[in-house]
């Protein structure tokens, strides 16, 4: 199954296309905007550099949420766009669940969603501990504390350092974007399904009054 695979929720973008397990190609470029700019250029690049046509895509797989609202947005509506004129399924995948992914044992994926809150998700061996969710920073440490039971996680994302103090021996993974290396594992053992963005609180921006 040749798998399509985005992310442009948080501060890069990446692409990449798996066949099964088998990576043909992978691309990110670190960003804190201008996603819409790159992503078209860069998806049609690394397809070539693979070797492949568009219409030998099976699904497109692209993480929807949570995330930057724009950055998402972006990437679900290529995602959607590129889909429908393929007549090809989309699998929606979590920001939290692509940072976790690649890592075993106890492991928190952590976005900083500024304003002192904290996008949350816990996960063991793959498996999720708890629903994403947006928290004060002291909040998610006291939900850590709970799950973790006394054991040592591993840390993910962004928020991570926010949490290392919580766990000094925890081994902590800084990361500016999803690996969509993950994201196409993760679409190809996915369900299909329409893309609908992961919203954990509203907007930043305010429309005027």
């Amino acid at each position: 199954m040749i798998v399509l695979a985005l992310d442009t929720c948080l501060t890069a973008c990446s692409v990449a296309v798996a066949d099964g397990d088998r990576v043909l190609g992978w691309e990110s470029e670190v960003m804190a905007r201008g996603h819409q700019e790159r992503l078209a250029p860069m998806t049609r690049r690394l397809m070539e550099q693979a070797g492949l046509g568009f219409p030998e895509v099976d699904r497109i797989a692209a993480t929807v949420g949570p995330g930057s609202f724009t950055g998402l947005r972006v990437g679900i509506a290529f995602a959607k766009g590129l889909a429908q004129a393929l007549g090809r399924p989309t699998v929606a995948v979590g920001t939290l669940q692509a940072l976790a992914a690649g890592h075993d044992g106890l492991v928190f994926a952590a976005i900083d969603a500024r304003r002192d809150q904290i996008y949350l998700q816990g996960f063991e061996d793959g498996r999720p501990l708890m629903a994403p969710d947006a928290l004060a920073v002291e909040t998610a440490a006291a939900r850590l504390a709970e799950l973790a039971q006394g054991r040592t996680p591993v840390l993910v994302g962004s928020g991570a350092g926010l949490l290392a103090g919580l766990f000094p021996a925890a081994r902590v993974v800084a990361a500016e974007g999803c690996d969509a290396r993950q994201v196409a594992r993760l679409g190809a053992a996915g369900q299909a399904g329409p893309l609908r963005p992961l919203y954990l609180r509203t907007p930043d921006a305010k429309l005027p009054a």
